[in-house]
């Protein structure tokens, strides 16, 4: 895991009667949407949770481990449904 990028001043804009705040490529969010809330005096931005099972998924790194064969089971050990 990379360590967080250090605070940095970011500038303001007005856009009609909306203020937007101009986010560095180093703090970007992933995603298309975010979920911003206040804590106090703090502003708190965070990328919102994925809309569905495929887009989590598509967000996951693959698995590079090699994992050990599943032996086959005899017959009389398997159970039917």
């Amino acid at each position: 895991m990379q360590p967080d990028p250090p605070p940095r001043h970011v500038k303001l804009f007005q856009n009609g009667r909306n203020q937007t705040v101009r986010i560095p490529r180093e703090f970007e969010l992933p995603g298309e949407d975010a979920i911003m809330r206040k804590e106090g005096r703090r502003l708190i931005i965070e990328p919102a949770a994925p809309k569905s099972l495929t887009a989590l998924l598509a967000t996951l790194s693959s698995i590079e481990d090699d994992f050990a064969p599943i032996p086959e089971l005899p017959m009389s050990d398997r159970i039917e449904f």
